[in-house]
């Protein structure tokens, strides 16, 4: 049994106590620091989460020595698709399950942002009916991932859904899952079928692909690839010309990319990084979510956390969540990355930033 929701913030100090986590116990800043610094007001002491691997000494310029991740909620059935929300200095993020999007920042703790969120319906013919992917467009707008309504939406506070995308061809999606804007304002999305009870043997699949697609902003939907079984995480290149798309299969947990043609669609795909040694290890999870850095960096949750991976595809370190881990993105000022980990919501301060923040 999961257990329940508690939050940081105002009341972080006395959970701790009671969790028998001593006051000295505290994450260090991104450099390296036990201590916040007297320049700013202290931060509440969240406890130390996981831990971090060093594969390659690369990740010194990524993470610093002695950095850890910091526990900031728990008890979620399956925390997912987290975005920054500028305008509110906060993080919301998905938990499927529960068909709720969550609210989190330091200054307010957790509050329950949006509720239902993923499924307006009242069947609940669904395996996981809520939000998935999350993410903001040019004008800051929260974008989502509805597994239930089964399209992709636009949510405004007072005005409520508006739907982008709900068909391609004239049939209906299996369930988006993840997506990402470009500088265009077109957009980029997975769909494979875990949000249908049955999953690819669901009686409501109408698609025989499991496909990435590519929303054009003129509206338009367009399947780019049906080349892998199931299509989860997406990200792009900061120079755009790379998509990544993680493949969540135990049978084949890699990363793929794609060549980005100057029309959007996408040439033939790679494996950019295979996870299988991990998987076979017993690590947690599969390829799922991932985020790019402003230096070409992968960070890609997998088995046991949130890979780091070089431009080059080489295995820079491990951010080990000790769960299957669903996904991340970078908030506060670009460097701060925020990981959803199965019930759990942590993050990690780091010397680098996110690829397409200010977006």
């Amino acid at each position: 049994m999961k257990t329940s929701v508690f939050l940081g913030a105002a009341c972080a100090v006395s959970v701790l106590a009671a969790m028998g986590f001593p006051g000295e116990m505290r994450a260090a800043d991104s450099l390296g620091r036990k201590e916040p610094g007297k320049a700013g007001p202290a931060r509440p002491a969240y406890p130390i989460h996981g831990s971090v691997e060093r594969f390659d000494a690369g990740l010194d310029e990524l993470i610093a020595p002695g950095v850890q991740m910091e526990r900031l909620a728990s008890g979620f059935n399956w925390s997912e698709g987290p975005t920054w929300l500028h305008r509110e200095g906060a993080v919301v993020f998905s938990d499927v399950p529960e068909n709720v999007i969550y609210r989190w920042s330091d200054r307010d703790g957790l509050t329950v942002y949006l509720k239902p969120s993923g499924y307006t319906g009242q069947a609940l013919e669904f395996a996981e009916q809520g939000s998935n992917g999350l993410t903001t467009d040019a004008a800051g707008r929260l974008v989502v991932c509805q597994h239930g309504d089964r399209r992709i939406s636009r949510y405004e506070a007072g005005r409520g859904f508006t739907p982008l995308a709900s068909m391609v061809d004239g049939r209906r999606f299996n369930s988006p899952n993840d997506l990402v804007f470009d500088r265009r304002g077109n957009l980029y999305f997975t769909d494979p079928p875990y949000g249908l009870k049955g999953g690819n043997d669901s009686e409501l699949k109408e698609l025989v692909a499991n496909g990435v697609y590519l929303l054009r902003s003129n509206g338009k939907v367009q399947l780019l690839t049906s080349s892998m079984t199931f299509p989860n995480g997406i990200a792009l290149s900061p120079d755009e010309r790379t998509l990544y798309v993680n493949q969540s299969d135990p049978k084949s947990p890699v990363i793929k990319s794609f060549p980005v043609h100057a029309d959007g669609t996408l040439g033939e795909g790679r494996v950019f990084y295979d996870t299988t040694r991990f998987a076979e290890k017993g690590y947690k999870g599969l390829p799922d979510g991932l985020k790019v850095d402003v230096k070409g960096n992968v960070f890609a949750t997998a088995p046991g956390g949130v890979m780091v991976i070089s431009p080059e595809g080489r295995l820079l370190g491990l951010l080990n969540t000790g769960e299957a881990t669903g996904n991340c993105c970078w908030g506060d000022d670009g460097s701060t990355l925020y990981i959803t980990a199965d019930m759990h919501l942590v993050r990690i301060r780091t010397r680098t930033k996110g690829h397409g923040f200010a977006r």
